[in-house]
């Protein structure tokens, strides 16, 4: 469920992001609304290859890589580092904290299983 999550808050701050480009504050000229959309299916497509992983038997490599998934939801974070939460929207604070929320809750799920796999393995 919380991967869906995840996977449901980036798709919302991706898209948000890309409709709404102009409006967010200091994003480099160079960005276009398709490079937003490709960012999104290539964190995705990450998430994706970590659930395979782990649906495949590949529990301990696909928890590792489902929690690269997770920690990637932080580069939200990165629109604070050109312009101040105050110089943007409520809207667009809340796609980026509601990424990075959902994104926070895999990883400490994720980091609880693979804790639990690892002390499998060790014994």
């Amino acid at each position: 469920m919380l991967l869906l999550a995840y996977g449901a808050a980036s798709l919302f701050h991706h898209v948000h992001n890309a409709e709404f480009l102009p409006q967010y504050p200091n994003m480099p000229a160079w960005l276009s609304p398709a490079q937003v959309y490709a960012a999104w299916f290539g964190v995705t497509l990450v998430g994706a290859v970590g659930y395979l992983f782990v649906r495949r038997g590949y529990q301990l490599a696909g928890l590792f890589v489902i929690a690269g998934y997770a920690a990637l939801g932080f580069d939200g974070l990165g629109h604070y580092s050109v312009a101040p939460l105050s110089a943007h929207t409520t809207t667009m604070n809340l796609t980026i904290w509601l990424e990075v929320a959902t994104a926070l809750l895999l990883l400490v799920a994720v980091a609880g299983f693979l804790a639990k796999q690892i002390r499998q393995r060790d014994r």
